[in-house]
């Protein structure tokens, strides 16, 4: 069962549920044009192989001894290894398996020296925002080197033990100076981690090139399924901090009277039963990109290229970036429409049109309140995002679909149901399975 059979011969890998074809409100079926990688993409075809075959040998891992408990914590070490190839890190660093990008930055918020100094831009998404107690957040500036500058003179008055960066915005996909930005914060003593929940999905993240400590990132963004993510860096912090969770695994010996010695780094940080398909999964997604970078990045260099052209071809549509419409971007691109609320644009290009963006915030308040106010788009906007399961056709299909509702707003009647717009009626069916 290794992990290089599953890499992909030619072309960009394949996802699961490519030409799934989903029903509209006139009743016709139509390929569903799936732009919204940004909130989760597609399972890879060679990640659903893997777990089909890890599946019969699914057992707890580290403390059986039946011969699919020992499968599985080989499957389950294994992954570490593959994580650490997938960001560039040494054979040393810590590889703690986590739920998700917002848990690995929690985690990491509960594992520093005592009183931490932390510093991030404010517009980060809500997972690097919020874990870190008394954190000072810059006001990001509206030219990317500026924000070199700005971390500096940070720096210069008040150290910090952490600094908080993201690797690409999930708001604007717009690419931030990593490098230029963790060479700041070493020279002046602070250790870096990197929320790339939106960058590692799209191009290769390496730590050493990169300059930075710690990596943070989710499955669910890197074609594998939901449930598992993982924090990659060194494990110094990560042995000194008592159990992110208490219970089975994060215990070395409890004694009488409940005296605990807890165990090593990373275990002592994955309590409890571990998931040990969701990380294979992740593992076999990490492995089959990295052996395809060159077709994905040209894949979607051409898909978001098309994109924004035909973006540029809608009325009254405003693109949002934080610094500028010609910054380097993965394939993300937020906007807002004059006069069409964001939800209600997103409800009728699902059910007119088989088409499925991100409509609000996007877990980033702050950044899009700051840059649909700009736009005079309120504090929403509409997120168009393409990744291996997008095709021309869904980039083209989604132009002429802004168009016709500026043009002639929808063709059905919409109301706010359960906090969300949606036609009514909405006679659109179910899948078999879930009207059963």
């Amino acid at each position: 069962m290794g992990l290089a059979a599953h890499l992909p011969d030619q072309g960009p890998p394949a996802v699961v549920g490519a030409g799934q074809r989903v029903p509209l409100i006139d009743g016709r079926l139509i390929d569903y044009a799936n732009l919204d990688h940004a909130a989760s993409a597609p399972s890879l075809a060679a990640v659903r192989a893997a777990v089909d075959e890890l599946l019969p040998w699914y057992a707890g891992v580290h403390r059986g001894a039946g011969f699919p408990s020992r499968v599985s914590t080989r499957v389950y070490e294994n992954a570490r290894d593959a994580l650490r190839r997938f960001v560039g890190a040494g054979p040393d660093a810590a590889v703690v398996f986590t739920r998700n990008t917002t848990d690995s930055l929690n985690l990491l918020a509960r594992a520093l020296p005592s009183d931490p100094s932390v510093v991030l831009f404010d517009t980060e998404h809500h997972a690097a925002l919020l874990p870190w107690r008394g954190a000072r957040h810059l006001r990001t500036p509206d030219r990317a080197e500026d924000a070199v500058d700005v971390l500096d003179r940070a720096l210069a008055e008040r150290p910090a033990c952490l600094v908080v960066l993201t690797g690409a915005s999930n708001v604007t996909g717009e690419v931030w100076p990593v490098a230029a930005l963790a060479e700041v914060a070493h020279r002046h003593g602070a250790r870096v981690v990197l929320d790339a929940a939106q960058l590692a999905p799209h191009r290769p993240v390496d730590i050493t090139a990169l300059g930075v400590d710690y990596v943070a990132l989710s499955g669910h963004k890197l074609y594998a399924p939901f449930g598992v993510g993982a924090l990659v860096g060194p494990g110094d912090w990560l042995q000194a901090a008592e159990p992110y969770l208490v219970g089975g695994g994060a215990t070395k010996v409890v004694g009488d009277g409940f005296a605990v010695t807890w165990s090593d780094a990373p275990h002592r940080h994955e309590a409890g039963s571990p998931n040990v398909v969701g990380v294979h999964a992740m593992a076999v997604a990490c492995t089959t990109l990295a052996g395809a970078w060159e077709q994905v990045v040209a894949h979607e260099e051409t898909l978001l290229a098309r994109l924004r052209s035909a973006l540029a071809h809608v009325p009254g549509l405003t693109e949002l970036a934080l610094f500028g419409p010609d910054h380097d971007r993965v394939g993300v691109v937020s906007f807002t429409l004059d006069g069409v609320d964001a939800g209600l644009a997103a409800a009728v290009l699902s059910a007119e049109h088989g088409i499925g963006v991100r409509d609000g915030a996007f877990c980033a308040h702050i950044a899009v309140r700051r840059l649909a106010g700009r736009a005079r788009g309120g504090t929403q906007a509409v997120r168009a995002s393409v990744g291996l399961g997008t095709a021309p056709e869904h980039v083209d299909r989604l132009g002429r679909a802004l168009r016709l509702l500026v043009a002639r707003g929808p063709r059905a009647h919409y109301e706010v149901v359960d906090g969300r717009w949606s036609p009514v009626p909405d006679p659109r069916p179910l899948p078999r399975f879930l009207a059963a």
